[in-house]
């Protein structure tokens, strides 16, 4: 099995990060986005490691995970009417946000 520095094998880094990253997403009722850029990975890293690996390691957390999916693909079309508001807001100079 190879081993990464410090002696932990790979797959013990994996279900770490895994862990983590829905730990994190649970937390803090975060996107994909922000807990990629968190942890340093991909997006297609955290889809992976939620859809796939999550539910192996634990049913019970993956699902909760998927709530906070769920809720945020809701929302996702206010985030973006929000940014476009701001952004036309800053290019006409009004400042308001």
């Amino acid at each position: 099995m190879p081993r990464l520095s410090g002696g932990m094998r790979v797959n013990q880094a994996i279900e770490r990060r895994v862990m983590r990253a829905a730990e994190y997403i649970v937390a803090n009722g975060a996107t994909v986005r922000q807990t990629a850029k968190v942890l340093g990975v991909s997006k297609s890293t955290v889809h992976k490691d939620m859809e796939t690996r999550l539910p192996q390691l634990s049913g019970a957390l993956a699902k909760e995970v998927a709530a906070v999916f769920l809720r945020n693909k809701q929302e996702r079309h206010l985030r973006g009417g929000e940014a476009t508001r701001r952004r036309y807001a800053r290019l006409r100079g009004s400042g308001a946000e």
